[in-house]
C-alpha cells in the first residue's frame, strides 16, 4: 500500500505520512502528538526538527500554521509539545523493537549477530549508545564481509538508547547490539528510527539499508516512491 503524501504546515515540504508527525486536535481543544496517526478528529502534519519546532513555537509560527490548518484559533498547545513528540517517537521505536523481537526477526548476542552478518543474512545492525568500540567494530566488519563490502564504509547505526533501555524493550538481558534478519522488519525499524532521529537531531550517521531505495533518507521529500499528493495536505485531515 502506497503511503499518502502530506505537507508540513511549517516548511511546506511534502513527504509520506510515515515520515511526518501528526498533530491532533482533541475535543477539549488541546493539541496532542499523534505519531501513529490514528487519533480521531482533525490533524495537521509537521516534518521539521525539534529545534525548528521550538523556534516556531517561540515566534508564534506554529500557532498561526495550526490556525490556518484547523480554520480556528480555539486550541491550546501543551507546555512542552517538542518534548512530548520526542518521547512519543522514542516510544514508537521501542515498541517496534519489541514487536519485531516477538516476531523472531531480531537477533541479539555478539556471536549470533556475527554469524548472521557473515552469512549475509543481516539487513540492519544497531548498536546501543554505550556499546564498546571493539565489539561494535567487530560486528561492523562481519557485516561488511557478509555483504562483500570489505574495505567499504558499511557500519551499524549507533542509536541514542543505552543497553538497559534496549533490554527492557526486547525483554532480554544486556542487549548491546541488535541484528535484524528480515528485510521488512529492517524497513519498518528504519522508518521509525529515521523519523525519531530526524526530529531530535543532530542527524545521526546511519548504515545503508538493504537496497538503494531503502537507503535513501526517510526525509527525502522528492516523492518518487510515495503516493499521490493530497491537495488538502496543508490543511487539517480528518480521522473518523
Amino acid at each position: 500500500m502506497i503511503d499518502p503524501i502530506r505537507r508540513c504546515i511549517l516548511s511546506g515540504d511534502r513527504a509520506a505520512r510515515a515520515n511526518l508527525v501528526r498533530l491532533a486536535l482533541a475535543p477539549d481543544g488541546m493539541i496532542h502528538p499523534d505519531v501513529r496517526a490514528k487519533a480521531p478528529g482533525r490533524g495537521a502534519w509537521i516534518g521539521v526538527t525539534r529545534g525548528t519546532l521550538e523556534a516556531a513555537i517561540t515566534k508564534g509560527r506554529l500557532k498561526g500554521a495550526l490556525s490556518r490548518a484547523f480554520k480556528t484559533g480555539q486550541f491550546t498547545l501543551p507546555t512542552d509539545l517538542p518534548g512530548a513528540i520526542a518521547e512519543a517517537l522514542e516510544k514508537a521505536v521501542l515498541d517496534r523493537l519489541g514487536l519485531e523481537s516477538r516476531a523472531g526477526t531480531i537477533v541479539i548476542g555478539g556471536e549470533r549477530i556475527e554469524k548472521a552478518a557473515r552469512s549475509g543474512k543481516l539487513h540492519l545492525l544497531l548498536h546501543a549508545s554505550d556499546a564498546g568500540a571493539d565489539g561494535t567494530r567487530k560486528l561492523d566488519q562481519a557485516w561488511r564481509v557478509g555483504r562483500d563490502e570489505v574495505g567499504g564504509g558499511l557500519r551499524g547505526l549507533v542509536i541514542p538508547l543505552a543497553r538497559p533501555i534496549l533490554s527492557v524493550a526486547l525483554g532480554r538481558e544486556n542487549v548491546v547490539h541488535i541484528g535484524v534478519t528480515d528485510p521488512g522488519a529492517a524497513r519498518r525499524l528504519r522508518e521509525a528510527l529515521d523519523r525519531w532521529l530526524h526530529f531530535i537531531g543532530p542527524e545521526q550517521e546511519s548504515a545503508p539499508c538493504e537496497t538503494a531505495s531503502q537507503g535513501a533518507s526517510a526525509f527525502d521529500i522528492s516523492g518518487e516512491n510515495a503516493g499521490p499528493a493530497d491537495d488538502d495536505a496543508a490543511t487539517a485531515d480528518l480521522n473518523i
